[in-house]
């Protein structure tokens, strides 16, 4: 039982690792439209770095550029679609997505908010704002993320998604001016990107345990989606 448990664990983070480098994939052949070489393209600079971090083939990552710039003859038609609504316990949620099917991608996130609640546009997304975010961990002892948040520009921090990481959080302007000056300040950064941050979230403490794990569930659900690139979830924390 034990050899099986740990070729089944090694699979599940082979398949996570591939969804994704599928999700990234994607981001670069989008990012790809403004130009192929990322030292003129501060969007394709960003989740080139967000790639490489991960570890992504450098074949894959030149492959996905090419395709994007159109340098392959190949015609990518992705549609940029985002979503938003409640999870369960009026969680508020907003989705984005990235399809070559808006159709199939409509009917499988109405699926998805089954157990919670789809909304129409601005129903949601009025009481978010459109930020810049930047992970990043501390290069040297005694990195000072407070300190490097003035210094580099960012308007606000949090804890980050990993142990040890800080988020920064910028202008959607100044994403990558913030991201160039933290390794400046001690910090290395890990991912860059543009997303939503809820102005009034949700304090889980107000939430059952059971309550937070239906949400949780939900908001798993929808990540697998393979059209679904990233969740905000106006979860306080």
């Amino acid at each position: 039982m034990g050899a099986q448990w740990k070729e089944k664990g090694k699979a599940l983070a082979a398949d996570a690792k591939g969804k994704l480098f599928g999700k990234l994939v994607k981001d670069i052949m989008i990012a790809a439209r403004s130009g192929a070489d990322p030292k003129d393209n501060a969007k394709l600079r960003m989740v080139v770095e967000q790639a490489r971090k991960v570890s992504m083939p450098r074949d894959t990552l030149e492959r996905a550029i090419k395709k994007g710039a159109g340098l392959t003859g190949e015609t990518i038609n992705y549609t940029s679609v985002v979503y938003e609504g409640f999870a369960p316990h009026r969680v508020p949620v907003v989705v984005e997505c990235l399809t070559d099917n808006v159709n199939r991608t409509a009917s499988e996130v109405r699926g998805l908010f089954r157990k919670g609640q789809l909304g129409t546009p601005g129903s949601v997304t009025w009481d978010y704002d459109h930020v810049g975010l930047v992970e990043a961990e501390p290069a040297t002892p005694g990195a000072d993320p407070e300190n490097a948040a003035i210094e580099a520009g960012a308007q606000d921090l949090e804890s980050g998604d990993q142990e040890g990481t800080t988020l920064f959080i910028t202008d959607a302007a100044d994403v990558d001016v913030v991201s160039k000056a933290l390794p400046d300040h001690g910090f290395t950064v890990l991912s860059a990107k543009l997303g939503w941050k809820a102005k009034n979230p949700v304090d889980p403490s107000t939430l059952s345990t059971e309550a937070l794990d239906e949400v949780f569930a939900f908001l798993a659900a929808i990540d697998e989606n393979d059209d679904v690139q990233n969740v905000y979830a106006g979860l306080a924390g």
